[in-house]
């Protein structure tokens, strides 16, 4: 299960560099320990960093499948932001925060992004500021009379948006 863990951190990290100009960032980096000023160090998931490097934000993983991130482990993620001197944060999971979990993440800066479990650097579902992203891939022989249609389902299965 570490494995799933550790992937599951590491595709987040890869995919958050892909997009990182939507966050207003240059680049990300994967996990790291970054010291607070308490004089503990925190070991983070990943790392932003704005283009000129004068800021950052932190990135925290939770490949919870079965429940929506709580407002404790938000807090967590709000006290290590402050205490690193970070200006925001990035909390990504399957199926996102709960009711008071977002409270705490809208005023410590905290975007929610979410990542399908079973993501890949190559097959994945992202979604974060009103976007959503998809990668996929897959061998696929097209003539040239042939055509690939792309159906995006809702979480009940209901096709929201044909591509």
């Amino acid at each position: 299960m570490s494995t799933m863990w550790k992937s599951y951190e590491e595709v987040a990290a890869y995919l958050l560099n892909q997009f990182a100009e939507h966050f207003g960032l240059g680049r990300f980096e994967g996990k790291q320990v970054v010291a607070g000023e308490c004089g503990t160090e925190w070991e983070i998931d990943a790392k932003g960093f704005s283009d000129d490097g004068s800021h950052f934000i932190v990135v925290e993983c939770k490949r919870h499948t079965k429940s929506g991130i709580n407002q404790t482990i938000t807090a967590g993620l709000a006290w290590i932001i402050r205490d690193t001197g970070a200006s925001g944060g990035i909390l990504v999971s399957p199926i996102g925060l709960q009711e008071g979990a977002k409270k705490v993440a809208a005023k410590a800066g905290i975007h929610e992004v979410l990542l399908d479990p079973n993501s890949t650097t190559t097959d994945y579902v992202l979604k974060f500021l009103h976007h959503v992203c998809l990668g996929f891939s897959d061998i696929v022989n097209l003539n040239v009379t042939d055509s690939l249609t792309i159906a995006v389902k809702d979480k009940n299965g209901n096709i929201v948006e044909t591509l």
